[in-house]
């Protein structure tokens, strides 16, 4: 089954507490989990963020709009239950509960058309590129965030094109040198042009020089084919070398690809124009830093009396 939006949870959650016991948001994963019958993937699957699971952020979210609306109650400090609205509500032979019909409760439009709040729906219907109405607000901002990374990695992507060979090819060594390969700059050096050999960059992992990854950049418009990238595996053996990468402004065919897979030693890695800027990102090479927003969480520790 596809994953619930929260949403979809409300019902099914509410219904669970309808026994009129005490609960927290941890006790209703694993049921509302096999209610849906979501995969082990589904119930690990992680939002882009890494810092919490995409169910149980969209638990914890129909949680809260299930309390906006005062279908339950905070009864201490992480635990909550049915009002007795709640329960009115699971009588009254609905079989579905959504934003919509939450606006028939005055608590929650009081909630919902704050000033902050409504800054947020007037966001949500003006979107559309995604449904954002099912999403929660951290989907919604990474969402959000995902598609200024892109547009970002695009204009980039751009600039890197037009730029001068050899400035490109200094930017493929800086790239590598924030990535943690070599360590520092003075470990990163282009070769001499017309000296390369097939090998544009030489980066040495350790101070002796003993194990060595070689470089090949190509700001190409047209797709980098089988044979440009035999011609830098051959460069690679007549290096006696193990390690190679092999980076382009444009795309590697199938067969390039395929080819590469193929091969044990040397190891080639094969590195386009979209990865490419997604790394610069990544790694802070021709970027800086914009606005930064910091989401602030409960402190549950600060608040607990037990």
């Amino acid at each position: 089954m596809v994953m619930p939006d929260f949403q979809q949870i409300m019902f099914p959650q509410l219904e669970m507490l309808a026994d009129e016991e005490i609960h927290t948001v941890r006790e209703l994963h694993e049921p509302l989990a096999d209610h849906f019958s979501l995969t082990q993937d589904e119930r690990q699957e992680m939002l882009p963020s890494k810092t919490q699971s995409r169910f149980r952020n969209r638990v914890q979210w129909s949680k809260i709009y299930l309390q906006r609306a005062g279908l339950l109650e905070n009864v201490r400090r992480g635990y909550f239950q049915i009002t007795d609205r709640g329960k009115e509500v699971l009588s009254s032979g609905i079989e579905k509960i959504d934003l919509s019909f939450l606006t028939q409760f005055p608590e929650y439009n009081e909630w919902r058309t704050s000033k902050r709040t409504k800054k947020v729906d007037e966001n949500k219907t003006g979107s559309n590129s995604d449904d954002l109405s099912v999403q929660t607000p951290e989907e919604a901002l990474e969402t959000a965030m995902t598609q200024i990374v892109d547009d970002l990695a695009s204009e980039i992507l751009e600039q890197v094109k037009v730029m001068p060979p050899f400035d490109f090819e200094r930017l493929v060594l800086d790239l590598m040198v924030s990535m943690g390969y070599g360590g520092a700059k003075d470990a990163a050096s282009l070769t001499r042009g017309g000296a390369d050999e097939g090998i544009d960059g030489i980066i040495n992992e350790d101070q002796l020089g003993l194990d060595i990854v070689y470089l090949q950049a190509k700001r190409w418009k047209a797709q980098v084919g089988r044979p440009e990238i035999q011609k830098f595996v051959g460069a690679l053996h007549g290096k006696q070398a193990r390690k190679g990468v092999f980076m382009s402004t444009s795309t590697f065919s199938k067969e390039a690809v395929d080819y590469v897979e193929s091969l044990f030693d040397p190891k080639v890695i094969l590195i386009d124009g979209q990865r490419l800027a997604e790394l610069m990102i990544e790694f802070n090479v021709g970027v800086s830093a914009g606005d930064t927003f910091t989401i602030k969480r409960i402190d549950t520790d600060y608040f607990n009396n037990d």
